[in-house]
């Protein structure tokens, strides 16, 4: 189901270099400090220190899916669309960050995350048809978002509003 071969490194490299970007943005955004440390969470949230690692194995499994899907694309209009959704997911990725952590705003990130969730499941969608084995692999993705989304469920239930939070 999930073939490997024949993924052209003309095309890893740059979706690597895409996704790299996005961490470093994600990254500049997501501060955990006093602020953040001083919310209140649930007993269940991951570690602080699991989420890199977890971050860089679903962005390598995103490459990897957006190489397959090009590579097993049925034309230009099935490539151009997943270009479109890989981006969309690119931009809403990195705003989360920003509306959560700099922002301090976790009641419109959770918000946004309706989108960013929906961005992943329009990922898996359009590969499905002509490249499932990479559609499976941004299953850890949208799981991962899922969690981030009941994380911060819970962090606007123990914290009551965020309006009028500022940076």
């Amino acid at each position: 189901m999930i073939n490997f071969s024949g993924l052209d490194t003309w095309i890893l490299l740059p979706a690597a270099g895409a996704a790299v970007i996005v961490a470093i943005l994600g990254g500049v955004a997501t501060d955990v400090g006093d602020w953040y440390k001083a919310l209140r969470k649930p007993f269940w949230q991951p570690p602080n220190w699991l989420f890199g690692p977890v971050w860089t194995t679903i962005f390598a499994l995103a490459v990897i899916a957006f190489a397959m899907g090009w590579r097993d694309a049925p034309g230009a209009d099935a490539r151009r669309m997943l270009i479109v959704v890989y981006a969309v997911n690119a931009v809403l990725n990195i705003v989360w960050s920003f509306l959560f952590f700099k922002f301090r705003r976790p009641d419109w990130a959770l918000g946004e995350l309706v989108f960013l969730w929906l961005s992943i499941l329009a990922m898996i969608l359009v590969l499905w048809p002509f490249s499932p084995g990479a559609a499976v692999l941004l299953l850890p993705y949208i799981l991962w978002v899922s969690t981030a989304g009941f994380l911060n469920w819970e962090i606007l239930r123990l914290n009551g509003s965020f309006r009028g939070a500022s940076r």
